[in-house]
């Protein structure tokens, strides 16, 4: 049997890493790693987010996605027409993330700054995950799991999307990133891609779901008021904006 970290972690992004039509109202990329202990996941993340779905729903197979709390699509409808409900489902659920017992990396690419710089940009998602991945090995030395298994799940975008990130993170994984350097030793653990669908309902993939835009935000706009990443900045354990 493989010898399991005591880890998990959740990734997922805000905006789209490609780097010819790029948005210019959110010429953003943002990948996020959500790291979580497995028995303060199991014991704590996941029952408090069942909890507030009975509590709003009555049922707990509402998947929470941000784009669609923020746009009142879908079951988050009701919050459009009851005022009092959805400010009752915004204080819990940035509860929730405030209490979650969890370290958060993140990477930001303000991709018109960054093909403004390069002449051969390399890849928004690229360069996120090769520092996100070098944040998670830091903090995995840290803790001693060394030799683990340390799978880290990732959302579904599709066969060809799904097997090209997982191409990269297993060269960043066997140390043979396209950066030419390399400053930590990935082997030193068992790295290992999984791929869930949205509706999955995977309660950690959700949080990771929540905190990719407002950490984008804040890099995007700084000086706007924003509660999210209020809260999210608490849990940072690295946060790093390129170029």
């Amino acid at each position: 049997m493989p010898d399991f970290s005591d880890f998990i972690v959740y990734a997922d992004e805000s905006g789209d890493h490609g780097m010819v039509n790029i948005d210019p109202q959110y010429p953003m990329f943002a990948l996020t790693f959500c790291v979580m202990r497995k028995d303060a996941y199991t014991a704590e993340i996941v029952p408090a987010m069942q909890g507030l779905k009975f509590g709003i729903w009555g049922h707990d197979t509402v998947v929470l996605h941000e784009h669609e709390i923020r746009k009142s699509l879908g079951p988050f409808g009701v919050l459009r027409t009851d005022r009092a409900l959805r400010t009752r489902f915004m204080d819990e659920l940035n509860a929730l993330i405030e209490t979650a017992p969890m370290t958060i990396y993140a990477s930001v690419i303000h991709k018109e700054k960054h093909r403004a710089k390069y002449a051969n940009p390399w890849n928004p998602y690229e360069i996120a995950l090769h520092f996100c991945m070098e944040r998670l090995h830091m903090m995995l030395t840290a803790e001693k799991q060394h030799g683990k298994t340390v799978h880290v799940v990732f959302e579904s975008r599709g066969a060809r999307e799904d097997a090209e990130l997982e191409l990269e993170f297993r060269r960043i994984a066997g140390n043979d990133s396209h950066w030419g350097y390399r400053r930590h030793d990935f082997s030193r653990f068992d790295f290992q891609p999984v791929f869930i669908p949205k509706a999955a309902n995977a309660s950690g993939l959700q949080l990771a779901d929540l905190t990719a835009r407002p950490i984008a935000l804040s890099q995007l706009r700084p000086d706007q008021p924003n509660r999210a990443f209020e809260i999210i900045q608490t849990k940072l354990g690295g946060l790093k904006c390129f170029p």
